[in-house]
């Protein structure tokens, strides 16, 4: 590996900073799962409601990353990455400090600030280590950053399944830990991360090697490129910034995000002397949102349905295993490109189809063990798409620096917050209402919720199934099932013979609801197939796909482009 890497990569010391970048991948993927599993824990100790742990879950941590990793990228190749590296080092250890000083006896509110700023500087510290992570690693292997990119991200899944080991095993049981040990532990990859990345000579982009302007770097991503931040930027600053953080009423709150929104916008727009940008990473901009929403968005949702459709327990395993999945398959890109002759984009593509493929099994499955099977091809759909859409940015458009792959990462990460999971959340509360509506209009009447209904981006209202009658439905016919099946310990069997009619037909309409979810979830890689077949016919109408370099014209601020290596 040592060999090869050197072979590849244009650093004596690119073996340890593409580890170094895992690591750091590694932390933030630990500390988020863990996290997770620790609002219950959240709610009863410190007696917070939904819409404070909404705000700590998607505010704080969205918000922060997409500020760290947007404006990490535009300023990296100015400052450099070993000062931002040290940064988000920082924000890590802090984050531990404010989020460890919520304690037990403080009011309600004093405790959710500390856990809000806490969980805002962590995802501070996560988005400013990806605007160093990818942008690094691309730079240290510039002939072959689809398998080195996809290595670097294989650590968030692996994190992922430690937070979710750590929340297992030390989150219940007699010999449970304090939640504070329990998040302590993604402290453990951040010392190893910062050990690692210190003291170490970084390389320039090329871009910045070049000599390229901040002004060049963001010339082939214009105003069209800068439009979909802008856009994605002005909605979520209006719901979880302005509109829900310091509670503002619906006008000022529009009119600061538009304001923040244009300002960005007419910055580029002068930065660029008004370039309209590449339509390519305007096609791949929005692409990339529509991955943000089909993994992550779908990753924080696909362990919900899939334990509604068979049972909570069999959901964790199920997601444990896709991550592990993931995990494993992110070191086979340099196979799949260099040995099977998969160009990236012909890769997405595959990728693509498999996904739509996978979440459509996965809303038929009624068994374990065809749940497995459906997972799998899930997983070998969604595991590329992130890395090798970052690579594509890298190969083609090396002029930007760090500037275009990081308002991609920003881009994904919005998108998962305004479109992935609300809309998910909406689609569920649709489809299960739906069916029970359609089942017993009656009793759908009698047990849909009284509070605020389900929107989203202008779909039909939906009142949905009342949380307080669902939730000891789904577990009376869970129960149920497990009887039925031959494996249930005495508790459950006595919990089974408590179920009525009613219940049972609303745990079965939330099943045909969840199922519909995941069909319609699929819709969203079918789109994508779409987008890189047409870039397949693309590329191959031009010669094919190649990564490029920046020519000396280029460099010298001239208007030819990029040649290729």
């Amino acid at each position: 590996m040592t060999e090869k890497l050197s072979n590849e990569s244009i650093a004596p010391n690119a073996n340890r900073l593409l580890w170094a970048g895992f690591t750091a991948i590694l932390a933030a993927g630990v500390g988020f799962g863990v996290r997770g599993g620790l609002f219950g824990t959240w709610e009863t100790a410190f007696n917070l409601n939904g819409a404070q742990l909404g705000a700590i879950s998607l505010g704080a941590g969205f918000i922060s990353f997409c500020f760290g990793i947007i404006i990490g990228g535009v300023i990296v190749d100015k400052i450099g990455y070993g000062k931002l590296v040290f940064t988000a080092f920082l924000l890590h250890v802090l984050s531990a400090f404010v989020t460890f000083a919520a304690k037990p006896g403080m009011s309600s509110e004093t405790a959710y600030l500390f856990l809000y700023w806490g969980t805002f500087l962590f995802g501070l510290a996560n988005g400013t280590l990806e605007a160093v992570a990818n942008p690094l690693v691309a730079t240290l292997y510039p002939k072959n950053r689809t398998h080195y990119l996809n290595i670097l991200h294989a650590s968030w899944p692996l994190g992922m399944v430690f937070g979710g080991l750590i929340g297992w095993t030390l989150g219940s049981g007699e010999n449970a830990w304090d939640w504070k040990w329990q998040l302590a532990l993604y402290l453990v990859p951040t010392v190893i991360y910062g050990i690692m990345f210190f003291g170490q000579k970084y390389p320039k982009s090329e871009a910045s090697e070049k000599g390229l302007k901040l002004g060049e770097m963001f010339k082939d991503v214009g105003i069209l490129g800068t439009l979909i931040v802008s856009v994605l930027l002005f909605f979520f600053l209006r719901r979880d910034f302005f509109g829900g953080l310091i509670g503002m009423e619906a006008m000022p709150s529009n009119i600061l995000s538009a304001i923040v929104s244009f300002a960005l916008l007419a910055w580029v727009a002068t930065l660029t002397k008004f370039a309209i940008g590449h339509w390519l990473i305007f096609v791949l901009f929005i692409t990339h949102a529509l991955v943000g929403s089909v993994e992550l968005g779908t990753d924080g949702w696909i362990q919900n349905i899939t334990g509604t459709i068979l049972n909570p327990e069999q959901g964790k395993i199920l997601f444990v295993f896709t991550s592990l999945v993931m995990f494993a398959l992110r070191f086979c890109a340099h196979f799949i490109e260099e040995k099977a002759g998969v160009k990236p984009i012909g890769l997405l593509f595959i990728c693509s189809v498999l996904a739509v493929a996978g979440l459509n099994l996965v809303s038929a499955v009624d068994s374990f063990g065809a749940a497995f099977g459906a997972l799998l091809v899930y997983a070998l759909g969604k595991t590329f798409f992130w890395p090798t859409m970052l690579a594509v940015i890298g190969d083609r458009f090396p002029q930007t620096g760090a500037v275009a792959m990081s308002l991609m990462g920003g881009i994904g990460m919005l998108s998962v917050g305004l479109l992935g999971g609300p809309g998910l959340g909406y689609a569920r509360d649709r489809f299960s209402a739906g069916e029970l509506s359609e089942a017993d209009a009656a009793l759908y009447a009698e047990v849909k919720s009284a509070g605020p209904a389900s929107e989203f981006l202008g779909f039909e209202p939906v009142q949905p199934i009342d949380p307080k009658v669902l939730n000891p439905a789904k577990d009376a016919f869970a129960a149920k099932v497990a009887v039925e099946r031959g494996n249930a310990a005495e508790d459950v069997v006595a919990k089974a013979q408590t179920i009525t009619a009613e219940q049972e037909l609303i745990a079965k309409s939330d099943i045909q609801g969840n199922r519909k979810v995941l069909k319609f979830d699929s819709f969203i890689p079918a789109v994508m197939a779409v987008i890189y077949l047409l870039l397949m016919l693309y590329f191959r109408a031009i010669g094919g796909y190649k990564p490029l370099t920046i020519t000396p014209e280029k460099a010298s601020g001239g208007t030819a482009g990029p040649s290729e290596f």
